[in-house]
């Protein structure tokens, strides 16, 4: 009878354990309502709808940033590229008066009661050609080159016995320069053919 009533006390005591483990559910799940079902899927939607515009946004923020950066960066290269070739009108419209030096010292050599006044005309021209080459102002060396039409203006073509010399520039009619790497007037040049 004993081990009876011990089994007894068991069996009451395993009951009591379950029923303070399980606690009693205070919604019954089963008698939801239809309107905390639509409430819900409204809640679904709209957390939905706010992670597309916040990913709408985060697009539309990367996308002005990289526009940005582009137009920083093109901004810059344009700074860049005036300051490299600041004054290229300027140069421009000094160069034919290098043209004119050079025909005056032409026309000078040879006459020998004016050789004073050739080397003054000589002596203007180079320090006229060294403040040009300060300025970054190079001529273009064409004189038995092979033509090159990035750096070279054929203005007539002379046949020629060498074939050495055909496609090679034969005379410099006028002298080309270069504004540091770009060019500011092609030569002009004959070229054997």
């Amino acid at each position: 009878m004993e081990n009876q009533e011990n089994n007894t006390e068991n069996q009451e005591f395993e009951n009591k354990t379950l029923d303070d483990a399980v606690p009693e559910p205070t919604i019954d799940t089963d008698t939801l309502t239809a309107d905390q079902d639509i409430a819900d899927m409204d809640a679904v939607q709209e957390a939905d709808k706010m992670a597309e515009a916040c990913k709408a946004w985060q697009d539309k923020y990367m996308r002005l940033s990289a526009e940005f950066d582009n137009f920083r960066k093109r901004t810059l290269k344009e700074k860049m590229d005036l300051i490299a070739s600041g004054g290229e009108d300027v140069i421009k419209a000094i160069i034919p008066v290098v043209d004119d030096f050079e025909r005056a010292i032409a026309a000078l050599d040879g006459k020998e009661h004016v050789a004073a006044e050739c080397e003054g005309v000589r002596l203007i021209y180079q320090k006229f050609l060294d403040i040009l080459k300060s300025k970054g102002v190079t001529p273009i060396d064409a004189l038995g080159k092979p033509m090159d039409v990035d750096f070279h203006d054929a203005v007539a073509k002379v046949p020629v016995d060498d074939a050495e010399k055909k496609g090679t520039v034969i005379d410099v009619v006028q002298t080309g320069y270069m504004l540091k790497d770009k060019v500011l007037r092609f030569a002009k040049v004959v070229v054997g053919e």
